[in-house]
C-alpha cells in the first residue's frame, strides 16, 4: 500500500510538472492551452505560472519519497487544484484545451484525495 501511495503522489506531481514547459515561451504555452499569447504582459504571467507549477510539482514529487512532506503537500495541492477548478467553473466559457485541463485536474484531485487518505491511514498509530 505504501508503494501505491507514493505512486499517487508521484502522479499528482507529474501532472503539475507538465505545464513547466511553458517557461520556454509563447509557442510552448500555445501548445499547452490552445491560446495565442501575443501580449508580453500575459506572457510574463503565464511563464511565471509555469514556474509556480514547477514548485507545486516538485513538492508533490518530494512527498512521494518523503512522507513527512505529505500533509503540507496535500494542503498545497488542494489549494492549487481546487482554486483552478473553482475559477474555471465560475467563469465558464473555456475552450476545449482548458476543458482538457479541467478534467486532468479533476482526476488529479481525486488521486490527491486518495493519496492523502492513505497517508492519514498510514500515519495513525
Amino acid at each position: 500500500m505504501k508503494a501505491f501511495s507514493a505512486a499517487l503522489w508521484l502522479l499528482v506531481g507529474l501532472v503539475h510538472l507538465l505545464p513547466v514547459i511553458g517557461v520556454l515561451g509563447a509557442a510552448s504555452l500555445q501548445r499547452l492551452y490552445g491560446l495565442p499569447i501575443t501580449d508580453p504582459n500575459l506572457l510574463i504571467l503565464m511563464q511565471h505560472r509555469a514556474v509556480l507549477f514547477g514548485l507545486v510539482g516538485g513538492v508533490m514529487v518530494a512527498a512521494a519519497f518523503l512522507p513527512a512532506w505529505r500533509s503540507a503537500a496535500a494542503v498545497v495541492g488542494f489549494i492549487c487544484i481546487g482554486s483552478f477548478l473553482l475559477i474555471a467553473w465560475s467563469v465558464g466559457g473555456y475552450n476545449a484545451w482548458i476543458a482538457r485541463v479541467v478534467w486532468i485536474d479533476v482526476s488529479a484531485l481525486l488521486a490527491l484525495a486518495l493519496a492523502t487518505s492513505l497517508h492519514w491511514r498510514e500515519a495513525r498509530p
